[in-house]
């Protein structure tokens, strides 16, 4: 049997067989499995087609197989915190991790940690590349996506903070996934949330095109390759079916069912968490809650496979089949570099070489944060040479470690509040 031109790539939260496994999208044949852990939710990741990279279910490190090795864990990434989402760049240059609310930028060649972005108030849910790698989408629990321009995340010269090209705001409850459509930064984008709403935005205008209205929160969205259809997994199995093609003017909608493409794929017993279309839009591919990956027709609305998970699926996408993912003989062209996990690894010991970019104080508040002050005061007390003063600089060091102790104490209240008013305002009649 040839090797098949696209393939399923999917994870659970139970890991009892596998990590991740690969599929046929046609006969649902288990073509490969990698083992080791368990994946968490938008953090299965292809890697220029040479690596696959999983963040691991609540642990702070990311799993690493050669794509053609499918029963050795090649190496773990230990990162700064529990990863909540993860991406590589279609280039295959960058690779992106969401850190709490922070999102950590790392060159591939290098494995140099090139930035940290901390723009959202809330951990990180999900995001997403441009096809072209020029742009890249976040979102979070805060409500909020915002959309970058990798450029001037990465550039050496600017001595600012890097800041979002556009924030999109619109949104009333925490951003449950994110899809970008084609065409680099002329693309569209869908941002799916709780606040049962999927709105579609362009990408070089940051404006809203379209927000549709549904009766359920909104877990997963995605576009065909044509962009005619825009399918958004429900938290009540059901997958909406949107047609883009329709001759309504208005940019706010309810969907409702009708014969001019809105339709309902009905057959999940529970929350949809991923969706993804095949390269010729006939095949759609969900991901759920029940323990299932089901294939689709897209034309007859038919579920024409079903493959059975041990756990809740957090992960499933069709991609196309990298090319030396069936040659066992193959190797990466390049080996994987261990990864910083600091701005400047020069100064932590971790050694030295490539590029490295040093980013600028933090200049959106202009009182300063509790942790901004407590860096100034330590930077000055560095600073000074004089023995005279030493003793007072040990009085700053305490006092540092006090405001730092306290911005912890006050993040964890401010998330566990947010938690819960989330909560409740979720919670069904």
């Amino acid at each position: 049997m040839s090797a098949p031109m696209e393939v399923v790539v999917s994870a659970d939260s139970a890991g009892q067989l596998w990590n991740c496994a690969v599929f046929d999208p046609h006969s649902g044949t288990n073509l490969l499995s990698y083992r080791g852990g368990n994946t968490s939710a938008r953090s299965l990741t292809v890697l220029n087609g040479e690596y696959i990279l999983g963040a691991q279910l609540g642990k702070n490190f990311i799993n690493v197989w050669e794509i053609q090795r499918k029963d050795q864990l090649q190496q773990k990434i230990v990162c700064p915190g529990v990863v909540t989402c993860l991406c590589a760049s279609p280039n295959g240059l960058y690779v992106l991790a969401g850190i709490a609310e922070a999102i950590y930028l790392w060159e591939v060649s290098t494995g140099n940690l090139l930035a940290i972005l901390s723009r959202h108030y809330q951990d990180l849910s999900c995001m997403c590349f441009t096809d072209d790698s020029s742009h890249f989408v976040s979102g979070g629990k805060d409500n909020l996506a915002l959309v970058w321009n990798l450029s001037s995340v990465v550039q050496l010269d600017s001595p600012n903070t890097p800041e979002p090209r556009h924030i999109l705001s619109l949104h009333s409850l925490p951003i449950t996934d994110i899809h970008c459509g084609l065409m680099g930064p002329q693309a569209r984008v869908a941002t799916a949330s709780l606040d049962q709403t999927v709105k579609v935005w362009e990408i070089s205008s940051g404006q809203m095109l379209l927000s549709v209205l549904f009766d359920v929160g909104i877990m997963s969205v995605t576009f065909d390759p044509c962009e005619y259809f825009l399918f958004c997994g429900g938290s009540d199995g059901s997958i909406f079916q949107v047609s883009l093609c329709t001759t309504s003017l208005s940019r706010d909608k309810t969907f409702q069912t009708d014969n001019d493409g809105n339709q309902v794929f009905k057959g999940h017993r529970n929350l949809v968490t991923c969706l993804s279309v095949s390269m010729d839009g006939t095949l759609l591919l969900s991901g759920s809650n029940d323990e299932t990956v089901r294939m689709w027709d897209v034309q007859s609305k038919q579920c024409v496979r079903s493959i059975t998970h041990k756990g809740p699926v957090t992960n499933a996408a069709i991609i196309p089949a990298p090319a030396n993912m069936f040659l066992p003989d193959s190797r990466p062209s390049i080996p994987l570099p261990r990864f910083s996990r600091h701005l400047n690894p020069s100064e932590q010991g971790e050694g030295a070489g490539g590029v490295c970019v040093r980013l600028g104080a933090n200049t959106q508040d202009l009182e300063g944060t509790y942790l901004e002050k407590a860096d100034k005061l330590y930077s000055l007390m560095s600073a000074i040479t004089d023995k005279s003063v030493f003793g007072d600089g040990e009085n700053t060091k305490v006092r540092v470690s006090e405001l730092e102790e306290e911005v912890r104490t006050l993040k964890k209240i401010n998330k566990d509040l947010y938690e819960f008013s989330s909560q409740l305002l979720t919670k069904p009649n």
